[in-house]
């Protein structure tokens, strides 16, 4: 009697080979290896720096965030002395990062998209002024700007005691820019918040404008209404706290300028030096930008008698957007990264601090693997902020 015959597609009828012939299970087999030999060479760098600290006696461990800092940092924006932890100082450079990042983000937009037009003018002194610009700038390295800026600042300005003054309270010295601020006061929270609020407010009667102009045709003053809402309620705040006048004015005190609010040499440099650099790579994809959109737009706007400033401005820009925003996005990212060569100048950001907590404890991998984090964090907060926005300004298909 004969034995019965699998059926088609049993799987007990496939051999060894049959399995290793079949592509959707090597390519499963070779994922499985790929993997098993990372989490190998991962266990055993791992493990082997491990036995190697211990024989060197080095504890290991992030415990060291608790521990007195016993370092001062010259800028704060926050309360610190050198009693403080370890991990307030790691955020007093997070800060300083984030401030100077910001900063310069806001001001190589706005320079990079005024020299990425005037490369495009009409007006030939202009159009080769900016070129001279760009093609200068982005092609000398970041770190010798930063010290030709760091250099130039402090030998520019005279010392405290022959402090330039171009504006009243306005103090310029080798030791930074000396600016007048007001007194710490309850009223400027309430102004914060009062601020806040009116965003919103100003968000959700945009909305409705945009609405109230499909439904009707008519448009709304928003950018009046806007600044109405927001000086209006941020002014409320300020006579609802008492509205205060008392300011802090810098002055000469001994050797030194007392009072007021500094803004160092070491800041300025970074923050010059990062905002030009990255300009001429926005002002190159800002122009690349606006070369992409049609020329039929332009034509479109000339035949409605719109004026070439209005029309650059209202119809070309926001389409030239679309294109630009990605790369945009990668010229943040690198004026993120390139802020941690502020080192260099003695600006007290994430590195600066990480690499001073490195060597007063020891806890080398710990620390580079905090600020290694908290580069990444930035760079990601950037791109989602960044992929958001794109999404908003793509054409959307009805």
């Amino acid at each position: 009697m004969s034995k019965p015959q699998n059926a088609p597609g049993d799987v007990r009828s496939k051999g060894l080979v049959d399995y290793l012939n079949d592509e959707n299970v090597r390519a499963v087999l070779y994922q499985v290896v790929a993997i098993g030999l990372i989490v190998l060479a991962g266990w055993y760098l791992v493990s082997n720096t491990l036995y190697n600290l211990e024989q060197q006696n080095i504890s290991t461990g992030y415990g060291f965030l608790d521990l007195e800092a016993s370092f001062e940092i010259s800028e704060t924006m926050i309360d610190y002395s050198a009693q403080s932890d370890y991990a307030t100082a790691l955020m007093v450079g997070l800060l300083n990062t984030v401030k100077v990042s910001l900063l310069g983000i806001i001001l190589c937009t706005i320079i990079g998209t005024i020299f990425g037009v005037a490369r495009l003018s009409s007006n030939w002194i202009v159009r080769k002024l900016a070129t001279v610009y760009v093609e200068t700038f982005r092609n000398i390295p970041v770190l010798l700007q930063l010290f030709f800026w760091y250099a130039l600042i402090p030998s520019a300005f005279p010392h405290p005691r022959d402090a330039l003054e171009p504006l009243p309270g306005v103090l310029l010295t080798s030791r930074g820019m000396y600016l007048p601020v007001p007194e710490p006061d309850n009223a400027y929270t309430l102004m914060t918040i009062a601020a806040v609020i009116s965003c919103v407010v100003i968000y959700f009667v945009k909305k409705w404008a945009k609405k109230r102009q499909d439904a009707t045709g008519q448009p709304f003053p928003m950018l009046l209404a806007g600044i109405g809402i927001f000086v209006g309620l941020v002014l409320a705040a300020y006579l609802a706290g008492g509205a205060p006048t008392d300011m802090s004015m810098p002055a000469l005190k001994g050797f030194n300028i007392q009072g007021g609010y500094n803004i160092s040499p070491e800041f300025m440099a970074v923050l010059i030096g990062l905002t030009v650099y990255t300009s001429t790579y926005v002002a190159e994809v800002v122009r690349s930008g606006i070369q992409a959109v049609p020329n039929g737009q332009w034509e479109a706007a000339d035949s409605l008698g719109i004026r070439r400033s209005i029309a650059l401005r209202k119809v070309i820009l926001p389409q030239s957007m679309r294109v630009a925003i990605p790369p945009l996005t990668n010229q943040y990212l690198n004026l993120t990264k390139n802020s941690s060569l502020a080192v260099a100048v003695g600006y007290p950001d994430l590195v600066s601090v990480s690499n001073t907590t490195m060597n007063q404890t020891g806890q080398a991998i710990e620390a580079i693997s905090i600020f290694m984090s908290i580069y990444l964090g930035l760079s990601l907060l950037t791109s989602l902020f960044m992929n958001w926005f794109n999404k908003k300004m793509a054409l959307v298909e009805r």
